[in-house]
């Protein structure tokens, strides 16, 4: 799928409250692309909120149908893809109203998406060599995985279409062993 160039610079509502789908200016020519990934000014002009960010990572996927999540971090992040193309899955692990609702779209170097603390968050690859980059304002660490969330990929209630299916994806152990929707809102 080619990249969309001169999208204007947007945010979208989704169905999860907080969650807000980016649609990020590329400017390409025979060289390659560019794009302004983050930049605080015009990103809170279009309702971002200050999210602070303190740390920068990448995930880099080599094989298509890597398939990582559903972890609801105690941080906020700002996601972005800065090569190849990901199916993004978002559900609500709040307590609320919102428990549950869950979001996809497709995400490439011209999308983001900012997820607020709580809200789980997974994706699948869909191409080769895909690099996955996501700012979070607070700083990773091993204790910090005592305070996530999780949410079985495979969660019946949620029942995420994944476009390849999860009996065919690469996942780790882990992700195959979360609770699932029902087990959660009974804590």
């Amino acid at each position: 799928m080619p990249l969309e160039y001169g999208k204007p610079l947007r945010a979208h509502e989704t169905p999860i409250p907080g969650v807000l789908l980016i649609d990020l200016p590329v400017h390409g020519d025979n060289r390659g692309w560019f794009k302004e990934n983050w930049q605080h000014e015009k990103m809170t002009a279009i309702g971002l909120p200050d999210f602070g960010p303190v740390q920068n990572n990448i995930s880099f996927n080599d094989a298509v149908g890597t398939t990582r999540g559903i972890h609801a971090e105690p941080w906020d992040k700002f996601i972005s893809i800065a090569f190849g193309r990901v199916f993004g899955a978002w559900v609500d692990l709040r307590p609320g109203d919102s428990f549950g609702t869950v979001f996809t779209t497709e995400l490439d170097p011209s999308t983001a998406i900012y997820i607020p603390r709580g809200v789980g968050n997974s994706y699948q690859t869909l191409e080769p060599n895909t690099a996955y980059t996501y700012l979070v304002n607070d700083h990773w660490s091993a204790e910090a995985q005592g305070e996530y969330t999780f949410l079985n990929l495979a969660d019946e209630e949620a029942a995420i279409a994944w476009p390849i299916p999860l009996d065919q994806a690469e996942l780790s152990e882990k992700d195959k062993a979360h609770p699932r929707l029902s087990e959660l809102r009974s804590i």
